[in-house]
């Protein structure tokens, strides 16, 4: 039986961790630096078909009806004027049993936790990583140590773990924006039941459904510059005068929703800058620890879920030397479509704005484009 050490508790590491329990062939223990999971209310996110598909192979499809929801439509909108630009029929992707679906981040990972209760261990940060010999062996701040044959890093874009098993110190890159997070009541003001997306001058903000109970996720995206020291300084950002600084420099046609938002966060939005193998084959990433993409595309949490099936598949078939290369391929996919996005959705020139206007109501209605643009990631 082969000892699997899964270092960090967020999607892509519960969702491997779910497949290896299946295969009797694999033991393995899950490892999280705080003293619980982080179940963050304040927080939607996104599943496009391709992760819903994977998911359902762990039960997902049984999942309560009434914690998530099935948008059929993107409406695009423009913050300046608020008139309705286009919509985007994202239902062409679904099938019967894989729905685009959005729900709260907390009851995905809710569901992906139940039944791993005993194979997880909190209160473990991990301080050391030994390669020298033929297993690697795992210490952690509180002296307790694991051998194991495979080692899947799953601690996100600030992943200490990369930087143990490598000279190389990788620093994920800031954004040069602001997250604004939040859930918002539906309101006549907004579409309860599809996807809005209001596309403004360096700024744009996603509203959707994240349950069956009128809840709403609110996300704003605003370009904003932050020294290197203001980037460090995880006290500013709960600060209640740099709090109102933000919500006053949302645009005025937005404040109808982020007047309302609840469970608020604010915070910087950091990416990844580059792609980083570890030179022992049975050592891994998955999840933003692999890459983190600007939150631009909402593929986020579904390609942390595809990243980490792969590699599941990879290793049961003994090939997991190709899980590098053929997930660089897709994340580099997944990467150039969101910086594209971050850049058209915030365009701030009128004549600029005009033409991506034109273009989007053409291509949200051109079957070869989205086959291209959208299948290619979301099938």
């Amino acid at each position: 039986m082969k000892k699997v050490g899964i270092i960090g508790a967020g999607i892509s590491g519960l969702y491997i961790a779910n497949l290896f329990k299946r295969n009797s062939n694999y033991q393995i223990t899950v490892f999280e630096k705080n003293h619980a999971i982080d179940l963050d209310e304040g927080y939607g996110i996104q599943l496009s078909v391709n992760s819903v598909k994977l998911l359902n192979q762990i039960g997902f499809d049984k999942f309560k009806d009434d914690k998530k929801f099935n948008p059929d439509k993107i409406n695009f909108y423009s913050v300046k004027s608020s008139n309705k630009i286009c919509d985007l029929d994202i239902s062409e992707f679904n099938s019967q049993e894989c729905k685009y679906t959005t729900l709260k981040r907390s009851d995905l990972v809710n569901f992906l936790k139940t039944g791993l209760e005993n194979l997880i261990k909190t209160n473990h940060s991990i301080s050391k990583i030994d390669q020298d010999s033929q297993k690697i062996k795992l210490t952690f701040e509180n002296s307790e140590t694991l051998e194991c044959d495979y080692l899947i890093i799953s601690d996100g874009v600030f992943s200490k773990s990369k930087n143990l098993i490598s000279s190389y110190q990788d620093k994920p890159r800031y954004n040069n924006t602001l997250a604004i997070r939040g859930m918002i009541p539906c309101s006549s003001e907004i579409d309860c039941k599809n996807i809005s997306l209001f596309l403004g001058s360096d700024f744009h903000n996603v509203i959707y459904p994240i349950n069956q109970n009128g809840d709403l996720n609110f996300i704003a995206i605003m370009k904003y510059n932050l020294s290197l020291n203001e980037q460090k300084n995880h006290s500013l950002f709960s600060d209640e005068n740099f709090i109102k600084k933000i919500l006053d420099s949302v645009p005025l046609e937005i404040k109808k929703f982020s007047n309302e938002i609840k469970e608020l966060k604010i915070f910087p939005v950091f990416v990844s800058k580059n792609y980083f193998k570890s030179k022992n084959n049975n050592i891994h990433f998955i999840g933003d620890a692999f890459f983190a993409f600007p939150p631009s595309f909402a593929q986020g949490a579904s390609q942390s879920i595809e990243g980490a099936y792969e590699l599941f598949k990879n290793i049961e078939n003994n090939t997991e030397s190709d899980f590098f290369k053929n997930r660089m391929i897709k994340t580099k996919m997944v990467n150039n479509r969101s910086k594209f996005n971050q850049f058209a959705f915030h365009l701030s020139n009128p004549l600029t704005t005009f033409l991506r206007n034109i273009f989007l109501k053409r291509l949200v209605k051109n079957k070869k484009f989205l086959e291209s643009y959208l299948g290619k990631i979301y099938r």
